[in-house]
This record gives C-alpha cells, structure tokens and sequence, in this order.
C-alpha cells in the first residue's frame, strides 16, 4: 500500500563565484511512497537528479547544488481543504509581516484574474 507524503527539498543557488549571500530554494514537494523511509530516499534521488548548472542571461554560471531533504509529513486524507502544512514562524515585526502576506495575496488574486480574462 502507498501512502502521499509532502517532503521539504532544500538546494543552494549560487551565482557566479558564490560571493553574494547565500540563496537556498526549499521546496515542498508531494511523493508517493511506501512508506516514510521510502518517502525520503525518494526525495533524496530526486533532488540529486534535479541539480543543474547552466548560464543565466548575463552569462555568468549559476549552479543549483541539492543540499538534503529536512521534513518528511505524511497525509493521511487527501480531502479538499485539508491542511498539508504547517510552520509557526516567530517575526520581530507583526506589521511588516502582515503587510507583506497582504500583498502576496493581493499580488496573487490580480494574477489570477489577469489569466482568467486571458483564456475567456
């Protein structure tokens, strides 16, 4: 039997020589596995697989280097509105937060109705 899992992927992003600071992708990434273990290994292969070293549009080498996989979550029930992740973070500035997840959103929901319009 398997079972959906939701795993964290972190790879580092370095520009050039490296000398910037530093720039890390986590992604979420949904797998299907056996078991949590599995859920992992698998993870761990993808990441590996999807590292990449290419030229950006100034011609300088940019290089995506898989550093690990640091959660692993199983879901349980694929329901819709069910939660499928959750991260208490602690910021010095309530307002600045709030402002910010505001203009996601509003950022969001304008990019929506921009491609919503586009294919009617």
């Amino acid at each position: 039997m398997t079972n959906w899992y939701l795993v964290k992927m972190v790879f580092r992003i370095i520009c050039g020589d490296g000398n910037h600071t530093a720039q890390f992708d986590e992604q979420l990434r949904l797998l299907r596995a056996e078991d949590e273990l599995h859920a992992f290994q698998k993870a761990r292969r993808l990441g590996e697989r999807e590292q990449d070293n290419f030229l950006n549009a100034a011609s300088k080498p940019v290089q995506w280097k898989f550093i690990d996989v640091c959660e692993v979550h199983k879901l349980d029930n694929l329901i819709d509105g069910a939660e499928m992740y959750s991260k208490i973070r602690e910021e010095d500035n309530a307002d600045i937060y709030i402002r910010a997840t505001h203009l996601k959103a509003k950022h969001l929901f304008e990019a929506s109705v921009c491609e919503c319009i586009k294919l009617n």
